[in-house]
């Protein structure tokens, strides 16, 4: 058994459960620890952060990820047990084997394999771990990088080990994310029975012009590097549960995912005035939830780009699709974020897996991608 799928099926085992890191950290500290990592974990509330950082140099080179997972659902429903990590032809199941703790894994393992062959190497490795990725994202990675930057500690490159790649290793890479905006839309009627429907105030009727408007605005065009803005309901709930009584009131949740092509504020400003236009009774809550962010063309990427040609042969594509990662807080500060992992088409699904040879493979990449940085 290689060294990164024990790691892989090790890191499966535990029920880390966001906020719950369930030992993971514990159990990357130790082999860090040895290697001469400084270790500190860093708690804030129920959340788990690790910041293990080898040398005192820059540039410093950051591993980032995250030990917690979605809820597996009922068990029944698996094939295997959600968290007994099981191999069934070529792959590895279990939640989280492909989101992210095979990322993990190989990342560990690539910083064993190249401190232990070049210790004297000019700069410094750190990972930067949180069992709050999956969740708020309020007390993990965002507070350890603000603690950092108090500290003066600046991350100049940061690969983050989440399930990039579509169908194949290596095939694409994320060198941004869009930005999520949340909200809560409550629309205010009147109460009645429903036969007497002249003395009712109905805001599901009162609602449905303006949702058709929203859903068919074009917020912007999208970008270069990002495809349009995009608005989606969540869910929608209204009435008490019978079939003779107007509702008094609508409640709608909805999300956008928007580029860099337009602001929280004037998605916030046009939504408002849609609103208004059909003369809503309403109150809106929002969200803000991460700014869309891109990485330039520079070191990291370059070196990304040149190491899957070496090790995969493919010409891999840049994207900045998918959901939001912790790179929306790592990237303000100035660094290059790129995002690097296996195939993402079963994360947060029943049977989630990973192709076993693709460990190995993964970490011979991020193995590379430190000697072409610092070498």
């Amino acid at each position: 058994m290689s060294a990164t799928l024990e790691l892989t099926r090790e890191l499966i085992s535990r029920h880390s459960i966001t906020p719950c890191d369930a030992g993971c950290q514990s159990t990357i500290s130790e082999r860090l620890k040895k290697l001469g990592f400084v270790i500190e974990f860093m708690h804030f509330g129920e959340v788990a952060n690790l910041w293990a950082r080898h040398g005192n140099q820059a540039p410093l080179f950051v591993f980032a990820g995250h030990t917690d997972v979605v809820p597996p659902g009922p068990a029944t429903a698996w094939d295997s047990e959600p968290f007994t990590p099981t191999e069934r032809t070529e792959f590895l199941y279990g939640r989280g084997a492909c989101d992210m703790k095979s990322g993990l894994a190989a990342m560990v393992i690539a910083a064993e394999t190249f401190v232990q062959s070049h210790p004297n190497y000019a700069g410094s490795i750190a990972f930067l771990l949180t069992s709050d990725e999956e969740g708020p994202s309020i007390n993990g990675t965002k507070r350890v990088v603000e603690e950092l930057q108090l500290r003066n500690e600046s991350i100049d490159y940061c690969l983050v080990g989440e399930a990039s790649s579509k169908n194949e290793l290596g095939d694409q890479i994320r060198v941004g994310r869009r930005g999520s905006l949340n909200g809560k839309l409550t629309v205010l009627g009147k109460q009645s029975h429903i036969a007497y429907s002249d003395t009712a105030i109905n805001p599901i009727h009162l609602f449905v012009p303006a949702l058709n408007e929203l859903l068919h605005e074009k917020w912007d065009t999208g970008n270069e590097f990002f495809p349009p803005t995009s608005f989606q309901v969540s869910n929608i709930h209204a009435g008490t549960g019978v079939n003779n009584v107007v509702p008094a009131t609508l409640e709608v949740m909805f999300n956008f995912r928007f580029s860099t092509a337009i602001t929280v504020a004037e998605i916030q400003e046009r939504m408002t005035r849609i609103l208004e236009k059909y003369k809503l009774n309403f109150d809106l809550q929002w969200n803000h939830s991460g700014d869309p962010f891109l990485t330039k063309r520079g070191k990291l990427i370059t070196a990304t780009q040149e190491t899957i040609k070496e090790i995969t042969s493919l010409d891999t594509a840049l994207t900045t699709g998918g959901g939001t990662s912790d790179g929306r807080f790592i990237a303000p500060t100035g660094a290059e974020v790129v995002e690097v992992g296996p195939s993402s088409t079963s994360a947060h699904q029943v049977n989630e897996h990973v192709r076993i040879s693709d460990l190995d493979t993964l970490t011979q990449i991020y193995h590379r991608i430190l000697q072409k940085i610092f070498l």
